[in-house]
């Protein structure tokens, strides 16, 4: 009997001292965790999201699965899964400084509470085979997120905007506020004439300041990573096609953060809802 129970002790001593030993309590000795079967399917629904949707961080792709998106964050880094990333440039000297405005910045901190409030327009090149250039314009409603309009051109021009503006006055409610950066194509007296003749405010961000066109930045740094590299698509028309298919999918099948929807949903609801 003595040898039996000195026996049993000498157990619950070393496990007592395996337990202080590895820093945790005993009981921990005698748990089976059931989250690692958890995680690895939720790793694969996760997986799965991002094969749709490749730039989706944790808190898009919570919305998406309806998770809690902190066990989304601590899944992701528990199995590396991370989405598309733009590589951050370092700012140049000159990007910081300020020069004067060709018209003044009237969306500053103004709240935008209504779709056709503020439009935000902005055009991006996309380099194709033989050193030529695609160019992309776009206008996006401040308040829902959307791309109402949208041009290609092989040339960037007056009349290439004109255009993109014209189509989305035509497309919606004509906004107050017409916001863009100070590029050519932007001061041009055609253009300027189309916003006089709409009785639309014409407002740019300062010289060398993109985030105060942030919504179009922040666009097209997305739109990018999801297109791919433009050279991969075998010609022109593919390319174009795949330009379109993306836009879709940006207004009717993407979540916007800020949103919790994607834009064209978001605007149709409030439409509804108003």
């Amino acid at each position: 009997m003595e040898d039996k129970d000195s026996n049993k002790n000498s157990k619950k001593v070393n496990k007592t001292k395996l337990a202080k030993n590895l820093g945790i309590c005993r009981q921990s000795l005698y748990y089976k965790p059931k989250l690692p079967t958890k995680d690895l399917a939720l790793k694969k629904q996760i997986e799965e999201v991002l094969a749709q949707h490749k730039s989706y961080g944790h808190k898009r792709i919570a919305l998406h699965l309806g998770v809690n998106r902190k066990r989304i964050l601590r899944v992701m880094k528990l199995f590396d899964l991370s989405p598309i990333r733009k590589a951050k440039m370092p700012l140049k000297k000159q990007d910081l400084r300020q020069k004067e405005s060709f018209n003044a910045n009237l969306i500053g901190d103004t709240e935008i509470n209504v779709p056709s409030q503020i439009w935000a327009s902005d055009f991006t090149y996309l380099p194709y085979f033989n050193n030529k250039f695609l160019y992309l314009a776009t206008i996006i409603d401040c308040f829902t997120k959307e791309i109402i309009s949208w041009n290609l051109s092989s040339k960037h021009s007056t009349e290439f905007i004109a255009q993109t503006l014209n189509e989305a006055i035509a497309a919606r409610k004509k906004p107050k506020i017409f916001h863009s950066d100070q590029g050519s194509e932007y001061k041009s007296k055609e253009l300027s004439n189309i916003l006089k003749k709409h009785k639309i405010k014409c407002s740019m961000s300062k010289k060398s300041s993109p985030w105060q066109n942030s919504i179009q930045e922040s666009f097209y740094g997305k739109f990018k990573l999801e297109l791919g590299h433009p050279k991969c698509y075998e010609t022109i028309g593919e390319l174009m096609e795949a330009i379109a298919m993306q836009i879709y999918y940006y207004n009717h099948k993407r979540i916007h953060s800020t949103l919790k929807m994607p834009p064209a949903i978001f605007y149709q609801r409030f439409c509804q809802e108003g």
